[in-house]
């Protein structure tokens, strides 16, 4: 395949990077990016995206930026604050393995530990499934999947604690059975074992909408774990189905004329509805990561292109030669369709500028034929 592609007159690991060093300008110490000087999942999501450019690049930099986020959160004992009641705090713990390999600090490894124990304490469900937060009680959203599901997984394949791979799975299972609509083969943002919050579904506990970027992660984690799974395991085909049927349900979704997702993914001609970012970089990241592994057939490709290429035109921009990513969703929890139009958008919010550097990434292995 040609190593000449461009979008908009760049490749998309230029994209990537262009992503990257704006964020980087705007925010000369990492520990500014927003919500500032905490370990969030925000700042997560961004920084696992460059440091896949960095392994792509081997510019070090990137490298650097992350790896400073990291240390001047977690002291030289491994000491550093996270909240302990909710699965979000997990997520850029993904940032800690790449660093304890690189660096052999112990201070890596007892941090690791600590997320990990979280899972320990974290609350439940009836049914062994992580409440999201504490707040929500008996509440399992799309979310946590990618917010506890990798890291999970990733600990118990390098530290040799192979139960947790069913602990992830069983979240899993849980989240697929109690949200799918067997109508649209896509999934509602969450699911409320009591069934009895204001927007819970009657006898079924669902959420009442898709959610776009809830399924987005819920699509990007299953890529992650089939990856991450033995080759043998015996769940991993019934994961690769449930993958493949997520993205035959998706594509049906993807609006003609801009190649965008729907805030909520399956009412596109609802009142008020619009065409949001970070999901449309998350759906793209899901299929084209499940063409590059094989999960799907490589006809595929045209809507991950089609999607990309509509950011591209419809919501990026370049100003003072600083990429600005627009129609990005902010921090959103479960509610009624109004609520998903009401929410506020913010150029550049880590949610999508993330998505769009991870999601940037795996077409850029596409079309140098890596995987």
């Amino acid at each position: 395949m040609s190593k000449e592609i461009l979008f908009e007159g760049n490749t998309a690991l230029q994209w990537a990077e262009k992503a990257c060093q704006s964020l980087m300008q705007q925010h000369e110490e990492p520990m500014s990016l927003p919500p500032a000087n905490r370990w969030h999942y925000h700042q997560g999501v961004f920084l696992c995206g460059m440091h896949d450019v960095w392994k792509e690049t081997e510019k070090e930099e990137y490298y650097t930026y992350y790896k400073k986020y990291v240390d001047d959160l977690i002291d030289e004992e491994g000491n550093f604050y996270f909240r302990r009641d909710e699965l979000d705090a997990i997520q850029p713990g993904l940032l800690l393995y790449p660093l304890y390999e690189r660096e052999g600090n112990k201070k890596y490894k007892v941090a690791l530990d600590k997320l990990r124990n979280l899972l320990n304490t974290i609350n439940r469900t009836k049914s062994n499934g992580f409440w999201h937060k504490d707040k929500y009680p008996y509440q399992m959203w799309l979310d946590g999947l990618y917010m506890a599901g990798p890291f999970t997984m990733k600990y118990a394949l390098t530290f040799n604690e192979p139960e947790l791979i069913d602990v992830v799975l069983h979240q899993e299972k849980l989240m697929r059975t109690h949200t799918k609509s067997e109508e649209t083969g896509l999934y509602y943002h969450g699911w409320d074992e009591s069934a009895s919050t204001e927007w819970a579904v009657a006898e079924k506990g669902h959420a009442p909408e898709v959610w776009g970027r809830a399924l987005g992660w819920y699509g990007m984690a299953l890529t992650m774990l089939i990856e991450l799974l033995p080759e043998k395991h015996e769940k991993r085909q019934e994961l690769i189905d449930v993958l493949k049927e997520l993205v035959q349900s998706l594509v049906k979704y993807q609006d003609e004329e801009t190649g965008l997702w729907y805030q909520v993914v399956d009412k596109a001609n609802e009142k008020d509805n619009w065409l949001e970012t970070s999901c449309t970089s998350l759906f793209i990241l899901t299929i084209i990561r499940a063409v590059n592994q094989g999960y799907v057939d490589s006809s595929y490709y045209q809507y991950a292109k089609k999607g990309y290429e509509g950011i591209l035109k419809h919501k990026m921009t370049i100003e003072n030669d600083r990429f600005i990513l627009s129609g990005v969703c902010i921090g959103t929890s479960i509610g009624v369709y109004d609520y998903y139009m009401e929410r506020e958008t913010v150029n550049n919010d880590l949610h999508g500028a993330g998505a769009f550097v991870l999601a940037s990434v795996q077409m850029h292995h596409y079309l140098h034929g890596k995987i």
